[in-house]
């Protein structure tokens, strides 16, 4: 692994596993580690270990993201993983979803569960999201307006406030890079979908109609779901039930 790997993985030795286990964090746009600051404590104090990332470009409003693409992104999180004494859980929020399955494609010995919080593992050549608004090549946090309402649900004025103040543009490259995917056994990792903008039986719905944005979550031959009715910052709106959540995926790991 490379200094750069390890820096951008916030990582620096290999972690050694003494009973419970690892589960590295991604967080979604505009979000660093810190996002997961209501989380994390609560995982450890359940007998695991947590390793929350910020990503390349995602270190402060003023660090340089210029030329930095959803790859970069996904080697950082396979550099946490390879840098961990045994099998890690993935958590991925929202645009973190697709670099988690990424990195189950790119080390499926490794990661013996993928978790996707309000999001789903995305296929080779979707993008996470090329429709939201670019600022100088980067994409600030955009107006409320521009979010679905079900996508704010239970973010109050106030929470919305503090989340506007710690927003990071997001690199660019991240949401419109074509995902890159080449290995058949990421299928064989079980994941765990956390649905809060839509239930759990809106998503197996689309899997059983066959939409094709669903494609590839029909494709994993283990896929679990969890109900966590809420908007699409959990994290935030519902902290303790988002945990639960987790810690209940996990358990099947």
């Amino acid at each position: 692994m490379t200094p750069d790997a390890r820096k951008w993985a916030g990582v620096s030795y290999p972690a050694v596993r003494v009973g419970g286990m690892d589960i590295i964090l991604i967080p979604g746009f505009w979000l660093d580690a810190s996002s997961w600051d209501e989380i994390a404590p609560a995982l450890e104090k359940a007998g695991h270990r947590t390793h929350a990332l910020t990503l390349p470009g995602m270190e402060s409003a003023d660090a340089d993201r210029s030329g930095i693409g959803l790859r970069d992104h996904v080697d950082a999180v396979a550099a946490a993983v390879d840098a961990i004494d045994g099998p890690v859980v993935l958590v991925g929020h929202s645009g973190g979803g697709a670099v988690a399955h990424a990195v189950a494609d790119a080390r499926p010995d490794r990661v013996s569960r993928v978790i996707y919080v309000d999001s789903a593992p995305l296929g080779p050549g979707g993008v996470i999201n090329d429709e939201l608004p670019v600022v100088g090549g980067e994409i600030p946090l955009p107006d409320w307006n521009v979010f679905e309402d079900e996508d704010l649900v239970d973010l109050t004025p106030e929470l919305r406030e503090a989340f506007r103040a710690r927003a990071i543009p997001t690199p660019k490259g991240v949401a419109f890079d074509e995902q890159r995917l080449g290995d058949d056994r990421r299928f064989d990792v079980p994941i765990t979908v956390i649905c809060c903008e839509f239930s759990s039986a809106m998503v197996r719905a689309w899997v059983e109609q066959q939409i094709p944005f669903a494609k590839e979550l029909a494709t994993v031959k283990d896929a679990s779901y969890i109900d966590l009715p809420t908007g699409h910052w959990p994290q935030f709106t519902k902290p303790a039930e988002l945990t639960d959540a987790i810690l209940s995926a996990v358990g099947h790991a």
